[in-house]
């Protein structure tokens, strides 16, 4: 399988490590924002560029017909996009994967997973703490701000702090970027607080993990429990999964089922590497 990389940040570095990794692809290119993107030579275009460019860059992959994944993290406009992108991959008879990273992505099939085997309950996502790499690139767009991290800190029940920590630009007004940092989708829903510091690179740090808990129902039967942990490294993490989700765009598109998709309509054993037979066999 043929990987081009845009974007060469963070993820896209990590992508090219776990592509090189696998043991059925190839790295074809790698291209970075302002790279000519008129001729991709690759079955499939990772955009590890940030959010708010995906929507531009998975048109411009899949008006060449070429498969695309992403790893767009806006929670509440994801089924937009996917919709957006469903007919434009039908008519150039293409894939198109949209978030997939570990939340959305791989968080989302634990999510559904836990909900098919108890379909009544609540299910409450704490993240971190750890570092947010969507919060941190928005924190890092707003004018004024020379350098930020952005770190989420876990309340419980699904409830979370985004403390923003910034390196302003010579002259820049706290007061300013703190209002536009706190309007933005990212943080407005959030409990926010946005510090000045001298050095951002003194406080960076790359880890995150997630706690999933389920309690509901099965059939009749309450307090039923489900609990899923991980501690990890946000970039690895990311690009492992959009490279697992390059290797299912790849099958989907051979077998003719072209359209855009999230991780949840995805058959997990189309994210393996290896024989399908074999992979049953070890894993059923």
């Amino acid at each position: 399988m043929k990987i081009a990389i845009i974007g060469y940040g963070n993820i896209g570095k990590a992508v090219e490590q776990a592509v090189l990794a696998a043991p059925d692809m190839v790295l074809s290119d790698v291209y970075h924002h302002n790279d000519n993107l008129s001729r991709i030579k690759a079955d499939v275009a990772i955009l590890c560029v940030p959010t708010r460019e995906v929507p531009e860059y998975a048109q411009i992959c899949v008006n060449q017909g070429v498969a695309t994944v992403d790893s767009f993290d806006i929670h509440s406009r994801i089924a937009g996009l996917r919709s957006e992108l469903m007919p434009l991959d039908k008519a150039h008879k293409t894939v198109s994967i949209v978030a997939a990273g570990w939340d959305p992505g791989s968080d989302s099939v634990v999510r559904s997973l836990m909900q098919a085997i108890a379909p009544q309950g609540i299910t409450y996502t704490n993240f971190g703490p750890g570092r947010s790499m969507g919060h941190t690139v928005a924190a890092k767009a707003i004018e004024g701000v020379h350098d930020a991290l952005s770190m989420t800190i876990p309340l419980g029940t699904g409830v979370h702090r985004r403390m923003v920590y910034v390196e302003l630009e010579e002259g820049a007004d706290l007061k300013r970027v703190e209002k536009m940092i706190l309007k933005d989708d990212y943080f407005a829903h959030d409990e926010t607080h946005v510090i000045a510091v001298p050095s951002v690179a003194a406080l960076n740090n790359v880890a995150h993990g997630v706690n999933l808990v389920r309690s509901g129902v099965s059939g009749a039967t309450h307090n039923q429990r489900f609990e899923f942990n991980m501690t990890i490294n946000n970039p690895a993490l990311t690009g492992q999964v959009m490279v697992a989700c390059a290797r299912a765009a790849v099958r989907m598109k051979e077998a003719g089922r072209y359209g855009a998709y999230t991780m949840i309509e995805l058959a997990p054993i189309d994210l393996l590497a290896g024989e399908k037979e074999d992979n049953i066999r070890a894993l059923v």
